[in-house]
């Protein structure tokens, strides 16, 4: 077993009890393989990102039930082929699902721990420049940025907002922070 594999069981431990930083990791680790993969069956940007969140939202809502003794990544793969085959059932291009009182209680839990590396990037750099950054993101992470950082909206209240499960909420502002992170580093 090579170490970057011990690294990911090792994360996946800890997202199984709940670590915001282990779903961070493998957010981080597993996005571009699942986008890709939803990109050549979609030949969409949008539609690829609005499937790879919806995936790692019902991913880390069901790691519980993710079995070892698999390869994690295909998992995943897995649970995003189910995604796009329940929209085209739908025949709806907007992605939603239905989260019950139980999982939003159980995502309740799940702490915002310390700042992340891209958190302390963000508040470094001064609010002209951090607006013109936010600008170049696409309208729907710049929408959660905006509700999150500058309304100071609550994960429940952003979800009420733009009517969306609080996991996809959670997911957009991961992604959304790292993305505008990589703009800050880059200019």
């Amino acid at each position: 077993m090579e170490i970057n594999d011990k690294k990911i069981d090792i994360n996946i431990s800890k997202a199984k009890e709940g670590s915001q930083v282990a779903f961070r990791y493998l957010l981080d680790t597993f996005w571009a393989d699942v986008y890709n993969y939803q990109l050549k069956r979609t030949k969409s940007e949008n539609d690829s990102e609005d499937i790879t969140i919806q995936t790692f939202s019902k991913a880390f809502d069901k790691i519980h039930t993710f079995d070892d003794s698999y390869v994690f990544k295909t998992w995943l793969i897995t649970i995003s082929k189910n995604v796009h085959i329940d929209i085209l059932r739908k025949k709806k291009v907007s992605i939603y699902s239905d989260t019950s009182k139980e999982q939003e209680e159980k995502i309740y839990l799940v702490i915002d721990e310390n700042p992340t590396p891209e958190d302390k990037i963000i508040r470094e750099q001064n609010l002209a420049k951090l607006l013109r950054d936010i600008k170049q993101l696409k309208p729907k992470y710049q929408e959660v940025i905006q509700l999150r950082y500058f309304q100071e909206l609550s994960y429940k209240e952003i979800s009420d907002q733009i009517n969306e499960p609080i996991n996809n909420v959670k997911v957009k502002l991961l992604r959304a922070k790292k993305l505008l992170a990589e703009i800050i580093k880059r200019d």
